[in-house]
């Protein structure tokens, strides 16, 4: 055999040599990195109950007369009443705010009917407290209803006269909260790994659920239900 093809025959076992051990190597590792791809998501849930620490309280009443002044001095009237009632209940003056009147005009409003109302003009005028003091606020609403055997017409049935509680220290329980939700996720995530006979790695992808604040129920609005949740994806190995 001539030299030439001695050469190229050596060429030739050493690319497939060289080709095979290649093709081995990329396997083994297209499996390991199969291996290391595996992973588990998990969820991890933090709620808690918080006093609300702002109170926004619509006071709202009525007042009707067939003459617009005499209309206009019954409502200063009334609320000369109420502002010094609630003072008097221990709510600051500057927490006590006064809208607009609504005064409806209902001669207008009759639409071809023939029968006249009672009174012209009616009127709804609304007293906000926006106050810090909910417990103080609290105690004053069901005392209220003193006025209204004075003579002063609330409407405490529509919406608009409700109640709203806030928590506006969200930002105060953040760290708290994700830490706890994400301490559970990772305990959730150890015992699959454990039962499962793997290994729990490092985390390969987390999200943070939106916070959700929510009445505690129907008769406790004040008391605020906090919740997150966490969802982490963690690696697996054998």
């Amino acid at each position: 055999m001539s030299t030439g093809r001695i050469s190229a025959l050596i060429l030739g076992i050493s690319v497939f040599l060289g080709l095979s051990c290649l093709g081995y190597l990329l396997a083994n590792a297209a499996i390991e990195y199969k291996q290391y791809e595996r992973s588990v998501t998990v969820k991890g849930l933090s709620e808690g109950e918080y006093q609300a620490d702002v109170v926004i309280w619509p006071i709202q009443f009525s007042a009707a007369d067939n003459d617009l002044k005499s209309l206009y001095r019954t409502l200063e009237n009334n609320i000369d009443r109420i502002r010094e009632f609630l003072e008097k209940s221990g709510i600051a003056a500057e927490d006590i705010s006064l809208m607009s009147p609504d005064i409806t005009d209902n001669s207008a409003n009759q639409y071809g009917s023939s029968s006249r109302p009672e009174f012209r003009y009616t009127a709804l005028q609304t007293i906000t407290v926006y106050s810090r003091h909910i417990e103080a606020v609290r105690s004053v609403m069901g005392k209220l209803s003193d006025l209204g055997r004075e003579g002063i017409v609330f409407t405490g049935g529509n919406y608009g006269s409700q109640p709203e509680y806030l928590f506006t220290r969200l930002n105060d329980v953040k760290p708290e909260m994700i830490e706890e939700a994400t301490r559970k996720a990772r305990e959730v995530a150890e015992k699959f790994a454990s039962d499962s006979q793997s290994e729990l790695g490092k985390i390969k992808r987390a999200s943070q659920g939106q916070f959700s604040i929510n009445d505690r129920d129907r008769n406790n609005p004040h008391i605020k239900k906090v919740r997150v949740v966490a969802t982490i994806e963690y690696y697996l190995s054998d």
